[in-house]
């Protein structure tokens, strides 16, 4: 089992910044992918930002240059700085873990006022 929490959402003007933390405890391991997806009311949810083992990432095209993950050396942390931010990221922001199943925390909210 796998257990997440994320931390660092908020209220932020529009070009302003924010960092969100996944906190990661029970069966971790470096051969997972860790990561974000974020979910606006009435949207579906979508892939952000993600983080393999070797330290390769994916980036949704609507975050490339604004948003960058990174982890910790443990594998226990995992971070999404997030600059530049506009209207429309506002979100509930979902750190998640996959291997041969995701594992999903609860969500953290992201608002940014125009």
């Amino acid at each position: 089992q796998v257990q997440l929490v994320e931390s660092g959402g908020g209220l932020v003007q529009a070009g302003g910044s924010l960092r969100l933390s996944c906190e990661a405890s029970g069966n971790i391991f470096r051969s997972m992918i860790m990561g974000w997806y974020r979910q606006a009311p009435g949207n579906q949810r979508d892939m952000v930002a993600m983080i393999a083992g070797d330290g390769g990432t994916t980036y949704a095209d609507s975050v490339k240059g604004r948003f960058t993950i990174s982890g910790d050396m443990a594998w226990d942390t995992v971070f999404l700085q997030m600059n530049s931010l506009k209207p429309e990221d506002t979100a509930v922001y979902y750190c998640f873990a996959r291997y041969d199943t995701t594992y999903w925390g609860q969500g953290t909210q992201v608002t940014v006022s125009s």
